[in-house]
């Protein structure tokens, strides 16, 4: 078991990472006096094979349980959603000092935490990710938000959990294209921050793909403590240093929101906003083409997209307009300086997005 410490000036709390650690789970919340009754927020697979064991151990514990599930797609990530289960647990609160268990991927983590923020003026809850992104990045960092048609995440709160409870086994129940998914989380943090995790996803991507537990391990923990120490100097991304994290994430939301969730789940889009922004960033003179080249090459060995399809250039940038990182009316990307090393970048000229995205896109970008 590894434990990463996320120290924030309130409310710190603990990442923890292994295999085999679930049953862990009710003396680890009775030390931080969470509560005595779990309303549990998954979806239909995860509670499938793994809530009767989360129940067991809870109640074991002396916890209460009740379950509440939501599709794993995107559109489960909206305000009708939320006022559902916000309605469903008011049912349930009675009497009781409930706490939140977010028990799945993505999707359930920021519904999750985002009810968990607005209920009552604020609940206590905690996170259990079941896949691989979700492990190495969304379920750290307190962001929880729901999306509107106009954009993603665009209703939110920065709220943090009292608990992170990373268990590696899980991530065995993920198939290739969930795994390929979380791969591209853990190679923008290695393309962010850490030159060395670069070279050893080039030579372990395999390992990882094979869900492997050293790898796993290795990996989680790595990604987990990146996060940890760049949340931890810029909370609520006030000071430009948390932005970095989100590389890739400029075109790769304006993609997902162009093929309407339908075409690409997160960690592709994001793939192909990497290769973008990358292309950008050569083009701006910032990265060498071999650097470049490296990105590109571990990007498709990784088995995740490189060329764009079913977009057109239009709608992506009509999304990218949208985007919640823009400035008054000056976009912000996250672009390379080097593999391991990133800045914030303003205002980027729309003809230079222009010829990284058609670079990329499949369909003429007339369409």
């Amino acid at each position: 078991m590894r434990i990463v410490n996320l120290k924030l000036k309130k409310h710190p709390y603990d990442i923890i990472i292994g295999r085999g650690i679930l049953p862990r789970l009710g003396n680890l919340l009775k030390k931080i006096d969470i509560g005595a009754h779990a309303y549990i927020i998954t979806n239909p697979t995860v509670k499938k094979h793994c809530a009767e064991k989360l129940q067991s151990i809870l109640s074991s514990s002396g916890f209460s349980t009740k379950i509440k599930t939501i599709p794993d797609t995107e559109k489960s990530k909206s305000l009708e959603t939320a006022t559902a289960i916000l309605k469903d647990i008011a049912k349930y609160d009675k009497r009781k000092r409930i706490f939140i268990v977010a028990f799945g991927g993505g999707v359930i983590g920021d519904v999750s935490g985002f009810v968990a923020s607005i209920y009552k003026r604020g609940v206590s809850y905690i996170q259990i990710p079941t896949t691989l992104l979700a492990q190495v990045d969304s379920s750290i960092g307190g962001k929880t938000a729901v999306d509107l048609s106009e954009g993603k995440n665009l209703i939110g709160a920065f709220y943090h959990p009292r608990l992170v409870l990373s268990e590696i086994s899980f991530l065995k129940t993920l198939n290739l294209r969930q795994l390929r998914s979380g791969l591209a989380e853990v190679i923008k943090y290695a393309a962010i921050k850490d030159g060395e995790l670069f070279i050893y996803l080039e030579k372990k991507y395999r390992a990882i793909l094979e869900c492997r537990y050293a790898a796993m391990e290795f990996i989680i923990e790595r990604c987990s403590r990146i996060k940890a120490e760049i949340v931890a100097k810029d909370e609520r991304e006030e000071k430009g240093i948390r932005t970095i994290l989100n590389f890739g994430h400029t075109i790769g939301h304006a993609i997902e929101a162009a093929s309407q969730y339908e075409s690409y789940n997160h960690g592709e889009a994001i793939a192909l906003g990497m290769l973008v922004e990358t292309e950008i960033s050569k083009k701006l003179g910032l990265i060498s083409s071999a650097k470049a080249a490296r990105i590109e090459k571990l990007i498709s060995a990784a088995g995740l997209p490189t060329i764009i399809k079913g977009c057109s250039f239009k709608s992506i940038i009509q999304a990218h307009h949208r985007d919640k990182k823009f400035l008054g009316k000056k976009n912000r990307f996250v672009l390379l300086t080097d593999i391991g090393r990133a800045k914030v970048v303003l205002n980027v000229p729309i003809p230079i997005i222009y010829v990284a995205l058609n670079g990329r896109i499949k369909i003429p970008s007339s369409r």
